[in-house]
């Protein structure tokens, strides 16, 4: 529980240090961007923490290609 806490506040601290140079900026667009990536992390890293099973990214790769890689492989038998 300490751990999430302390994934929260790190985000916090990094969302806070990085905001008002983004704002000054005007950079909306990558504001937007650059939250929803770090809303993400920190998710994952708390789920990480919590020991909840994650999809493997390779997996969906796996799934995607298998197909095309047996019917190319079977086109050169």
């Amino acid at each position: 529980m300490l751990t999430n806490l302390l994934i929260i506040i790190g985000a916090s601290i990094i969302g806070f240090l990085e905001a008002p140079a983004l704002r000054r900026k005007k950079l909306f667009l990558e504001s937007w961007v650059f939250f929803a990536l770090l809303l993400a992390g920190t998710l994952l890293s708390i789920l990480s923490n919590l020991r909840v099973n994650l999809p493997n990214p390779l997996d969906l790769i796996t799934f995607v290609y298998k197909p095309v890689s047996d019917f190319v492989f079977g086109i050169l038998k």
